[in-house]
Formats: C-alpha cells, sequence, structure tokens
C-alpha cells in the first residue's frame, strides 16, 4: 500500500461566481496511481464540489524517512489529518460556555 497526495480544483460558485478554480489535497492509501484516482473521487467532498483530479503524488520518503503505512483495524478505515491553523484569518470554531453565564 502507498500513500498518495490527490491534488483535486473545482469551481466554487459561492465564490466569484465560480470564475476561479479553488484546489484541496486529499491523502489517499491505494497500490497504484489508478486506484489513488477512483478512491479520491469517492470522497463526499469530491463529489459535493464537483471536483477532478488535477495531479497526484506517490509519497515514499519525507527529508530521509521513509513512509511506510501500517493498517490499524481500531481506526476502522478512517481518515485522521491534524490541522494547526496559524493564522489569524483561519475560522475559529464558536465558544463554548462554561456555563457559569447562563
Amino acid at each position: 500500500m502507498n500513500l498518495y497526495l490527490v491534488h483535486c480544483g473545482f469551481y466554487d460558485t459561492e465564490v466569484c461566481d465560480g470564475l476561479y478554480e479553488s484546489h484541496v489535497n486529499f491523502f489517499v492509501c491505494a497500490e497504484t496511481f489508478e486506484e489513488a484516482r477512483v478512491k479520491a473521487k469517492l470522497i463526499p467532498e469530491f463529489q459535493a464540489k464537483r471536483m477532478h483530479v488535477d495531479g497526484l503524488q506517490e509519497i515514499q520518503a519525507v527529508s530521509g524517512y521513509k513512509v511506510i503505512l501500517e493498517a490499524d483495524a481500531n481506526l476502522q478505515n478512517q481518515t485522521r489529518v491534524v490541522n494547526l491553523k496559524h493564522r489569524d484569518l483561519a475560522p475559529k470554531p464558536p465558544a463554548q460556555s462554561d456555563g457559569k453565564n447562563g
């Protein structure tokens, strides 16, 4: 199994009437480039935004570290990506009440 970055494009009609192409990257585990393309097309967000695949990259190693994929049944086929929203402009989740202010 290999790790692929799938670079997808789409036209969002909510932004400038869809004039400009936006992009997003998905990580997919697959045996081949073609299988990675097919799996990306099954992602609900891909389908909802009517995306297309602009390119694929197989990630074999990063900074001298080999990428080794290991199946984990406890993950139940989930994809987990940890994000760090480091810019002030990134959307923030709504504040949660601590119950003290009613």
